[in-house]
């Protein structure tokens, strides 16, 4: 069985449950299994067998077929959302070069059908990771090596990027907190590149590059197979066997520093890169011991501008982001002192994808956000220090305040990216229109709305809201900010491979992507705001 060594090689599973909790929450099940020449059945109903194991034909092939309908009586929809297996069926395509996996819809209206079969397996998952971000080589180092039992398998191309892209697997699961396997890759790297750094000539004297400093622009995939996984928890997001830091690190040491030595001008090119991040970084270090010593980045000193709710309990708190001082006068006078906190933000704030660290660190409004927050940033982001619960983007429902908005993000997810995977992130949804007619008033959020209403109601008079500005602090509560009226979208995030090349294409440094993505896209756009 699965336990007994004779069923898998790995196995990402710890308790052997998997089928079991299927089937005890399908309305029904049915397993097929081909072996010994053999077809067997047996089929389920409510989690019960409806009768015996059955030999029910022969077979000239094996393999195991699973069919089973979720119970409707346990959840509350039983719809498969086809791009999210896709996502998943992709990433296990990759991690197993040569697999081929095959996803077909045959539901009446959305027949689709995908197959994904990467031969490179996770060097191809970095090709694909790092294509838009100026990659620095041909193709990525990749190398794959097993320990007895254990594979060590990693991909690694740097680009001239600012931002990291790191994902580990272990038994094919994401281990989205990372663990041993991570730790001994980061460690391996920094220590690798500052013993070349000097080897080489690039580093002089006392020169050293932090962790930090050496991810920069760094797109890399770890995979790890091991045969008796421990995770921590029982979402399995982490790994935890002591053994797998010193095979990653044996592997980096022998394959990367073979690299290293085989093509010292990738290296030296490399070396300049993580040199120049540590410079920049160093100078963002100055940056922020200047500012703290003016007292801006002190938690005990909250930016001058933010008007703080009453409340300290971060559970019951939120802080709308409003653009421009007009909007954010009217929503400081319109909210529930309580529990609400309004930050104006001036102007649009710095594109975090073009700029390196010290930049960053410059801009006045995103350095108020930091404070605000108080959770810090990066790898030094602590979510349970955060000072509200719900961060609310509240912008203009122009595309001034979209671009504003989207600023925001940008920022979040690549500083602060807790925030969003943990739900943290809300967009306000402000009324487009208010209509009157005779003593009554609706306001209405989206041109359908509009069209809807009018078609009901007839002729009435329509006031088209440009900004934030223009309602006063009784109708911006009722109408954007009062719990129990509001509607409020949650920022969320299935696909984090998808949501970064999002980012990486629409704010990065290469226009020819933009151009490119409103040529594939224009056909959606129904009204355009210029």
């Amino acid at each position: 069985g699965k336990f007994g060594g004779g069923g898998y090689k790995i196995s990402g599973g710890l308790h052997g449950v998997g089928l079991s909790v299927v089937n005890a929450l399908s309305e029904w099940l049915d397993v097929e299994v081909y072996q010994n020449g053999h077809k067997y059945k047996q089929t389920y109903n409510r989690g019960i067998p409806q009768a015996p194991l059955k030999v029910v034909g022969d077979a000239d092939f094996t393999g195991t077929w699973v069919t089973f309908m979720p119970d409707d009586e346990i959840f509350e929809t039983v719809e498969f959302n086809y791009d999210t297996i896709k996502t998943r069926l992709r990433e296990l395509a990759y991690l197993n070069k040569g697999l081929t996996i095959i996803l077909e819809d045959k539901r009446a209206g959305r027949e689709q059908r995908d197959e994904f079969l990467y031969e490179g397996g996770i060097a191809h998952f970095v090709e694909d990771l790092s294509k838009n971000k100026g990659p620095l080589f041909d193709k990525p180092v990749y190398f794959d090596v097993f320990y007895g039992d254990t594979e060590v398998e990693v991909a690694l191309e740097y680009t001239d990027t600012y931002n990291e892209t790191i994902y580990a697997f272990a038994n094919n699961i994401n281990t989205e907190e990372g663990g041993t396997h991570l730790e001994g890759f980061k460690s391996s790297l920094t220590r690798i590149v500052n013993d070349f750094g000097k080897k080489l000539n690039v580093f002089k004297g006392d020169e050293k590059v932090s962790p930090e400093d050496v991810r920069e622009g760094l797109v890399a995939v770890v995979s790890v197979k091991l045969t008796e996984p421990q995770f921590e928890g029982q979402t399995k997001t982490k790994l935890g066997n002591s053994e797998m830091r010193n095979y990653v690190t044996k592997a980096m040491n022998e394959y990367l520093g073979s690299f290293f030595e085989e093509h010292p001008d990738k290296a030296k090119e490399i070396l300049v890169k993580c040199l120049t991040a540590q410079r920049a970084r160093e100078a963002a270090r100055l940056a922020r011991e200047n500012t703290r010593r003016k007292g801006a980045l002190e938690s005990t000193t909250l930016p001058g501008k933010l008007a703080d709710c009453s409340d300290k309990n971060p559970e019951f708190c939120e802080i709308f982001l409003v653009e421009g001082d007009s909007a954010g006068g009217s929503a400081k006078q319109g909210r529930d002192r309580r529990f609400q906190a309004i930050l104006p933000l001036r102007g649009k704030i710095l594109n975090v994808e073009k700029a390196r660290i010290n930049r960053i660190l410059e801009n006045e409004e995103i350095k108020a956000m930091i404070t605000a927050f108080g959770g810090g940033m990066q790898d030094d982001f602590d979510i349970t220090k955060l000072r509200y619960d719900r961060i609310i983007c509240m912008t203009d429902a122009d595309v001034d305040g979209s671009h504003i908005r989207i600023l925001l993000l940008t920022f979040f997810f690549r500083f602060m990216k807790p925030l969003v995977e943990q739900g943290h992130v809300y967009i306000a949804q402000p009324p487009l229109y208010k209509a009157t007619k005779g003593k009554t008033e609706k306001y209405l959020y989206s041109d359908q709305e509009l069209s809807d209403y009018l078609a009901e109601v007839g002729k009435c008079d329509i006031q088209r809201y440009k900004g934030l500005g223009e309602m006063d602090p009784e109708q911006l509560w009722d109408t954007t900010m009062n719990p129990e009226t509001r509607t409020m979208l949650k920022v969320t995030m299935e696909d984090a491979v998808e949501a970064n090349e999002t980012f990486t294409r629409l704010m990065g440094g290469d226009p020819e992507l933009r151009r490119q993505f409103i040529e594939e896209n224009a056909k959606l756009v129904k009204d355009l705001d210029v």
